[in-house]
């Protein structure tokens, strides 16, 4: 099954914001836990699966950014009439 051109770009620009979305949630979290702001890299540190948890932290942060990223490629492509 082959897109269609308006379709590939569509998937492109999402995808595009996405990957912007996902590497600032990688910066985020790679300082958060650097920093151990809020003793978090202590609390994941202390735990016996720390890389499950640590995989969550990281899967919720690039959700959030991801969606973010998103929503803002969605929104900016609005044009002002005036």
């Amino acid at each position: 099954m082959s897109l269609l051109p308006y379709e590939r770009h569509a998937l492109r620009f999402m995808l595009g914001h996405l990957a912007v979305g996902t590497a600032g949630a990688l910066v985020f979290g790679g300082l958060l836990l650097y920093l151990d702001i809020g003793s978090i890299r202590t609390m994941l540190m202390a735990s016996r699966e720390w890389y499950i948890f640590g995989g969550l932290l990281f899967f919720g942060l690039i959700v959030t950014f991801g969606g973010v990223a998103m929503g803002i490629g969605v929104m900016s492509l609005g044009e002002d009439k005036n």
